[in-house]
Order: C-alpha cells, then structure tokens, then sequence
C-alpha cells in the first residue's frame, strides 16, 4: 500500500456517548459509518478535562505534570517545540489544519501567528478561535463575517447570553452556512476538492462544537425534541460536596442552583442538534474524499479533547473527572478494518487521547525522536482485544485519576483519594466508595500503579508555557 492520506477529525467538548454508536441518542450516521468500518475505543479517556493542557498533551505526547501545562492559562507553546504534526510532514506529507488549535492564546489576529502554526508542523492553514473567542479575535472567518455584517450581532448576542445565566439556550444569530462548525467543514472540504499535489494529504479538521453556549443554529436546533432526551444522572449523597476535599467539591459547592430539568432537557437538545450538524460535515468530507477515489487509501481518526456535563450531577462545563467531562469518543478507521467487513470493533482496553499521535505517525511510515508518553494504537487497530493500556490517566490543577478497566480512583493535590467508582456496576457514578471497608487495598494498589507511573513518566526539562 502507498503510504495513506491521512484525516485527523477532531471536535471540542464532545461527549464520549454523544455518538449513535456508542449512546444511541445523537443522530451520527457518518461517525457510525467510521465506527462500523473500524474500532471504536469505548475506554478513552482526555489526558486534561479542559481545552489547553488536552491540546498541548496531544500534540507533544506528553502530560500536564511534564508541560506544566495544569489549566486552561494564557499560553503561546513554543515554536521550538518537537510535535508528531513534524513527523508527518518530514514523512512526506503536505500537512494542512482548518478549525481551532488553542495551542496559542486567543487574541487579536489568529493569523498573526500562523508562523507559530507551521513551526508546529503545519503548511496550509485556515484557523479559527472557539465559540466565545471567535466573538473577540480575528481570523479568515471573522472577517467574512464583518465584512457580511455579521459579526457585530454575533458578538452582542455572546454578551447578552452570558449577562444573566451561562446556559442560555437559542438559536446562534449566523446563518447556517457561516456558523463556526460549517465554515470549518466546508473550507476543508474545498482543500480537499482542489488538492492536486504529489505528496499525500495530512488534513486536521478541528471543529469548535459542540463546545456550549447552546447556539446552534436553525434548522438544527430544533431537530431534537427536549423531552426525548436521555435523562442526567443523579447525585447521590456519596457525592455531597461537603464530603470531598477536592477539586470536584469545589466545582459542585459552585454548581447553579437554578438548573432546572427543563434547562437541562433543553441543553441536551441544542447539544444534540449541533453534534448533527458536525456529522453532516464530516459526511461531506467523506464524500469529497471517496469522489476523489482516496477512501481506500485514507486513514481516518475521529475524538474530542474534552466532553461536557449537560446537566449530569448537576453540573455544566468540564474541569474534573467524571465521566461527563474526562471520557471521550475516538474512533480509528484504516484501509484494512473497512476491509475486514466485520461491521466493526469495539476495544474496551483503557486509552488516553494524546495517543492518536505516535498512531498516525505510524500510519504515516514516520518516527517519533523527542521524548514523549503516548502509545500508538495501530496494534489494538489491527487486535482490537490486545490490551493497550493497564490503566489511562487524566490530570487537571494538579489532581489525578487513574482508571482502569474497571475502578477509577483520583487523587487530589495533596495526594489523598477522595473519589473511587466501579466502573462496570456504577457507569453513572453515584456511589463514592472511597470510604467503603473494602476499599482499602484497591486504592493502595492504584496508589502505587500511579506512583510508578508518575516517576516513569518524568522528564529532565520542563518548559514553562505560560511565557
């Protein structure tokens, strides 16, 4: 086989079950199809549950405890910075990005730094802010907008959403066709449609939804019914906020009193609509792709850095490790798995996100040289029942969790337990064992696992990303 185009699709704050085929409640036929024609990683896990220190541990393969990277900050990576976007282009490919990195701080005139951008590894760029950013930086697409007369409303509606409540939810002020995730899908699309280069493709398409507020436009905002929406998961008295001394007790002490299950019936909806309108684009990639006879010669990767609460414990946003927020969709498809015609696999091995890197280095015939902690998973891809990691870990304001196949315990920055789930019999986590007699040696064991791996796991140089 020559060396594959390769599609990195990437979405921000999606849901690990906000997919067909993994919950059954979201309408993506063309995330099944990627699905049925490879492996589905119903374990992964995101190395950080928010935006920057989940961007910068993809693409360095390295976690927050080695980038220093702890929180959502002001924060410029450095241009001198090995990545696995290198690698692939040293392969030979000629690499391009449409949609958001957050690998750079969003201000002023994205553009400005797309030197930044290709010292990271990328030739041809188009990129964009995030929802709320987009309505202060500038870019290709907020230009569009101002000089269409848009963005003035776009930004005002942004101020006005956030005046009262967070969770407003209503239709986005742009048309369709110059929303945020469709202005992504559709440039992407045209790159793809007018490629004419030698070298193969490296195409990372990196949509902004279905990140809140709920702005999703018409007509897909109310293409989901509220009332059909699965129901949150409750929380227990094992979940008191009182009762934890950690991060997570902090966020549920601040939670909004006010959310009601009609809001949180209504975020679902909005959420699901834009989860939609997302596959549709992706569903338009894949036709491009096939139309230019490249579908059998093209490796796709679909995740998300993050997911979204929607309501669940009583909670919106991210920035802890509950299932909500640290689980994420990923899914691998290769020439050989939609060959195998099997109608798909499902590895229940765990995984973290950042492990897609050294996976399309792999595929793309490159070696990873810089010292980095992500696996590539070409060998789960081809045995989804291998065992890829023992356990996967997510950090955030110097708290961890480990999960593995069946508990997931997190430790806070003082180094205590403080949260402890089964997994298999508790998937909607209202029971906090940490405290339970028997808890005791399952929380000495996965203190030692994650010892280990915190001292296998240290590099010699830090670099501080806050400069």
């Amino acid at each position: 086989m020559n060396q594959p185009n390769i599609l990195f699709i990437m979405t921000d704050q999606q849901r690990a079950d906000a997919m067909g085929c993994s919950g059954g409640w979201v309408h993506t036929p063309n995330l099944d199809r990627i699905a049925s024609e490879g492996v589905r990683f119903a374990n992964a896990v995101t190395n950080s549950p928010v935006c920057i220190p989940a961007r910068v541990s993809l693409i360095t393969g390295r976690y927050p405890h080695n980038t220093t990277i702890w929180d959502n900050c002001a924060h410029d990576m450095p241009p001198e910075t090995s990545t696995w976007w290198q690698k692939i282009r040293d392969a030979g490919y000629r690499t391009s990005l449409f949609g958001k990195t957050h690998l750079h701080r969003h201000t002023g005139d994205l553009r400005d730094r797309e030197d930044l951008i290709k010292a990271y590894g990328m030739d041809d760029i188009d990129e964009i802010a995030g929802p709320r950013a987009s309505a202060r930086c500038w870019s290709h697409m907020t230009e569009r907008w101002e000089q269409k007369g848009l963005w003035q409303e776009y930004i005002d509606d942004y101020a006005e959403r956030f005046r009262h409540k967070p969770w407003v939810v209503r239709p986005s002020t742009l048309p369709l066709e110059e929303y945020a995730d469709v202005y992504v899908g559709q440039q992407a699309k045209a790159y793809l449609e007018n490629y004419n280069r030698k070298e193969p493709w490296f195409c990372h398409v990196s949509f902004g939804g279905p990140h809140e507020p709920w702005d999703t436009p018409v007509p897909y905002a109310g293409m989901y019914p509220p009332e059909t929406m699965p129901l949150p998961t409750g929380c227990t008295e094992d979940l008191n906020s009182e009762s934890l001394n950690g991060n997570l007790g902090n966020i549920l002490r601040s939670a909004p009193e006010s959310l009601s299950s009609k809001d949180i019936a209504s975020m679902r909806a909005n959420y699901a609509g834009n989860v939609t309108l997302i596959d549709d684009q992706i569903g338009e990639l894949l036709k491009t792709v096939e139309a230019r006879g490249e579908l059998e010669n093209t490796v796709i990767v679909f995740s998300s850095d993050h997911g979204e609460m929607n309501g669940d414990h009583g909670l919106i946003y991210k920035g802890h490790f509950l299932n909500g927020a640290v689980r994420v969709p990923l899914l691998v498809r290769t020439p050989e798995t939609a060959a195998r015609n099997s109608g798909g696999a499902v590895s229940e091995s765990p995984v973290e996100w950042m492990d897609i890197g050294p996976t399309l280095v792999e595929y793309a015939g490159g070696e990873l040289q810089h010292q980095q902690f992500a696996r590539s998973l070409c060998s789960s891809v081809k045995d989804p029942n291998t065992e890829h990691r023992p356990f996967a870990v997510s950090e955030i304001s110097r708290e961890l969790m480990i999960m593995d196949r069946r508990w997931k315990c997190v430790f806070n920055r003082e180094g205590e337990p403080y949260l402890l789930f089964d997994q298999i019999n508790d998937p909607d986590e209202t029971r906090n064992r940490v405290n339970d007699e028997d808890a005791g040696d399952i929380l000495t064991r996965m203190e030692h696992q994650l010892f280990r791996h915190l001292v296998q796991t240290q590099v010699d140089i830090k670099w501080d990303g806050n400069a």
